[in-house]
């Protein structure tokens, strides 16, 4: 008797990065899994959670691709047809830009029952943790995500439209376009906007640089940081616990905290 198992995919979110914020219902699946198939912004921890699943890289970075896209899909396919349960691990949530759908439709095509098990997206979770509210009665009533960049590598157009709105704003895969974000809300004069970039978020090393649309790459050139950033601009990013000592004050030679 055959004691293979039947093909099955669980997408799952692992949140920002703090191993701890990945949901319950996440953290079960990876235990049971078979295949893990995980992203570049995926704490490496949260393996350990899957001791003996068949562990493959297939993230991407800026100017590297372990896979394409399509590649991806077709390994997460034959994996589960030849393994049984596969978990494709990705970072934040899988339908805030993570091109999950794309991997849920073509395991469709191949008649593979999947589930989705939503994660904690960087998106209102990164501001959360530098104590930028997303929205706040009487300051801001709504919020807007954008990823900053297009498939081509152009500017997101809808950025221009973006400083047209007294919404918060927060981009994604932004920090490389700083300037012409700037450029932009600039030119809609709204130069003393608010403005945070938080690193890291929800990690140990998470740093966060804090100005106004006026001052922000300043502030920014001043500090030592890197890695995957998220852009808050708005006014709620003056709640945030010391904004005004960090951006105003004299005896302060950097915005970092």
């Amino acid at each position: 008797m055959s004691t293979k198992e039947h093909p099955q995919i669980s997408l799952v979110g692992a949140g920002p990065g703090d191993v701890e914020l990945i949901s319950v219902k996440g953290l079960n699946r990876l235990k049971k899994a078979n295949v893990v198939l995980y992203d570049a912004l995926v704490n490496e921890e949260l393996l350990t959670y899957a001791p003996t699943a068949r562990k493959i890289f297939v993230g991407k970075r800026k100017g590297f691709k372990a896979y394409e896209q399509e590649q991806i899909n077709q390994l997460m396919v034959d994996s589960a047809n030849e393994f049984g349960h596969v978990v494709r691990l990705k970072g934040g949530d899988s339908f805030v830009f993570g091109r999950g759908m794309e991997e849920i439709l073509f395991a469709r095509q191949h008649r593979i029952p999947t589930e989705v098990i939503p994660g904690i997206s960087s998106s209102i979770s990164v501001p959360a943790l530098a104590e930028i509210p997303v929205t706040h009665r009487g300051i801001s009533n709504s919020f807007l995500v954008l990823s900053a960049t297009l498939a081509d590598g152009a500017l997101n157009p809808e950025l221009k439209k973006a400083t047209e709105l007294n919404a918060t704003v927060i981009i994604l895969m932004g920090i490389t376009q700083l300037p012409k974000i700037v450029e932009l809300y600039q030119t809609a004069n709204k130069g003393q906007t608010p403005v945070s970039l938080v690193y890291n978020g929800s990690l140990e090393t998470q740093q966060e640089v804090f100005g106004t649309i006026d001052t922000i790459i300043e502030q920014n050139e001043q500090v030592s940081v890197s890695g995957p950033g998220v852009i808050v601009i708005g006014e709620v990013v003056s709640l945030a616990g010391n904004y005004h000592e960090k951006v105003f004050s004299e005896s302060s030679s950097c915005c970092i905290s």
